[in-house]
């Protein structure tokens, strides 16, 4: 895969952030995606050798558009310059959580794991009470040595703990939360290497997958609203 002709047709659309650049350059899109999908067809079967249940995604599935939309940003560029790619066992749907890839040349490229959206009020509710219930398990999972040496929960979060809840909950902070998720960001460079990042980011949605798999437990009979 030729993974440098995803990272220059990127910087060139961050460059040139408008339709009539976008259109133009039709070939270049096609022949940047064509490597997107062959990275995330690696990525599908090195995390199926740990996890089958992603086994029977396709590619083309699991991707995101490029245009964005503007009607309430004050940002009206067309475009999001990066390729985006969410893999689970339900595909790119946002819960189960699974395993997440953005590249974005210049410092935007990252691997995810965990729950992103926070806008899903019965998900939220779901993982913090999973968490009050499951607490002692949360924290081997956060604080096992490989995980800490590469990942921190981030997410949305509100000042308090929520009504409900016991403020001296000894996962207290966690439970402000309103979203659980990780980011490790990867250098450019290490896009580059093509086999080498797939080896890399295989490794470590290995180290993810108990986050993942814990987010999960607790999202089990999760509902997507209906549109």
């Amino acid at each position: 895969m030729d993974t440098k002709k995803i990272l220059t047709y990127l910087t060139d659309l961050s460059q040139n952030n408008n339709r009539e650049w976008y259109h133009a350059h039709k070939a270049e899109n096609k022949a940047a995606n064509a490597q997107f999908l062959e990275l995330v067809q690696a990525l599908i079967l090195g995390i199926g050798a740990f996890d089958g249940s992603v086994l029977h995604n396709r590619p083309e599935d699991l991707t995101f558009k490029l245009v964005r939309d503007t009607r309430f940003s004050h940002d009206k560029s067309p475009y999001n310059p990066a390729f985006r790619a969410h893999i689970s066992s339900e595909g790119k749907l946002p819960v189960p959580v699974g395993y997440y890839l953005t590249i974005r040349p210049g410092g935007g490229t990252f691997l995810g794991g965990g729950l992103f959206a926070d806008m899903f009020r019965d998900a939220t509710e779901m993982v913090r009470g999973y968490i009050a219930e499951h607490g002692d398990e949360f924290e081997a999972i956060i604080h096992a040595p490989a995980f800490e040496e590469h990942f921190r929960v981030q997410g949305t979060s509100l000042k308090k703990v929520p009504a409900g809840y016991d403020r001296e909950h000894p996962q207290a902070e966690y439970l402000k939360y309103k979203s659980w998720y990780l980011e490790y960001p990867m250098a450019d460079e290490a896009v580059e290497e093509g086999e080498a990042f797939v080896s890399e980011a295989v490794r470590l949605f290995r180290i993810m997958k108990p986050f993942n798999d814990y987010l999960n437990r607790a999202l089990v009979g999760f509902r997507m609203p209906e549109r």
